[in-house]
């Protein structure tokens, strides 16, 4: 916080505070430095009579340090010199005092102490009856100039401190929207693949093949379907057991994603059946894949087959996402009257 010679004496003049009645403060320099000691001794006496002060101060070295403070504090008031170096020394007391924890309420009670002690000091010390008040009034209006001073650290204390929390808690929600997002993203995709393969379940399938056929309309270009399941599958689940029949879906699975292309979409279409959408490919294209795919299988159960049938989107024939299944399904059983693993375009 900045405070220059123009905002100073701007604050002076609301308070009524001119530099005759500041010079009428400096007079009594010497005099009140005479007294310092007992002045400061009265004001801690009266200090330590509060718990909560007490509390706070804590032990004699921190008495010690607060008496030299203080004694310091009152000197300037009475030094003459009220410039950007007195008010920057008013700013500190107020960010120390935020910083150890004094409430507005002990600080003002504070201030009125000490005010009440300078004031029969002063009264003491200037004869003159009238002279006396209006030092005494002075005193009054600068010790306001400080309070305003202090407590504009403290004020803007505690906007730094709800900036700061508002923007934890900014940084906390965006952290908090971003998991959610990222959770809703996750649960989305759980929903849509199915959990022993990876692959789409039947369930988000028609929504991309709908999609995948739109685009190949629009551009004009080739979509393959590719249709096959496990044979004999459920005499290999009935002997050797589901845990074992889980064990070969999943390596049916991992040798589809193993080979298919980042734009191929392979689904697990339900039990043993499986279906992989080709974009931009020909039969023979998918062909090939299947070869791939039928190879890495074996390298697992070697003795296993894999049937398969291979459509293609034609805006000539075939006109919907079912249409092109039930073709390579068709085609599918057409492999299955032929001895292991085989494909039919």
């Amino acid at each position: 916080m900045q405070i220059n010679d123009l905002e100073i004496s701007q604050r002076f003049d609301l308070l009524g505070l001119t530099r005759e009645d500041l010079t009428r403060l400096s007079t009594l320099q010497e005099k009140i430095c005479a007294l310092i000691d007992a002045i400061v001794d009265e004001f801690y006496m009266h200090q330590t009579e509060i718990d909560e002060v007490t509390l706070l101060i804590g032990d004699s070295e921190t008495m010690a340090r607060l008496k030299r403070a203080q004694h310091d504090y009152i000197l300037d008031l009475f030094s003459g010199q009220y410039d950007t170096d007195y008010v920057n020394n008013r700013l500190r007391i107020g960010m120390v005092h935020k910083r150890i924890g004094v409430e507005p309420k002990l600080y003002l009670a504070a201030i009125r102490s000490l005010k009440e002690i300078l004031a029969r000091v002063i009264r003491a010390l200037v004869q003159d009856p009238l002279e006396a008040r209006e030092t005494v009034d002075t005193l009054d209006k600068l010790i306001y100039f400080d309070t305003t001073l202090v407590f504009d650290t403290y004020i803007q204390g505690l906007i730094s401190e709800i900036d700061s929390a508002r923007k934890r808690t900014e940084l906390y929600a965006q952290g908090l929207e971003q998991k959610v997002a990222e959770r809703t993203q996750q649960l989305e995709e759980l929903a849509r693949k199915d959990p022993l393969t990876g692959l789409f379940n039947k369930g988000a399938l028609s929504e991309v093949l709908e999609r995948e056929i739109a685009a190949a309309r629009r551009r004009k270009s080739s979509l393959s379907c590719a249709y096959f399941d496990v044979d004999d599958f459920k005499t290999i689940n009935d002997t050797k057991g589901h845990q074992f029949g889980d064990m070969v879906i999943k390596a049916v699975g991992t040798a589809i994603i193993e080979n298919i292309r980042d734009i191929d979409i392979g689904c697990r279409y339900g039990g043993d059946e499986f279906c992989i959408f080709f974009p931009d490919c020909e039969p023979s294209g998918a062909e090939a894949v299947c070869k791939r795919i039928i190879k890495a299988f074996n390298e697992k159960f070697p003795k296993m087959t894999l049937s398969i049938g291979v459509s293609q989107y034609d805006d000539d024939n075939v006109f919907s996402a079912q249409a092109l299944i039930s073709e390579a399904d068709a085609k599918m059983y057409e492999s299955k009257e032929i001895s292991g693993s085989h494909i039919s375009l």
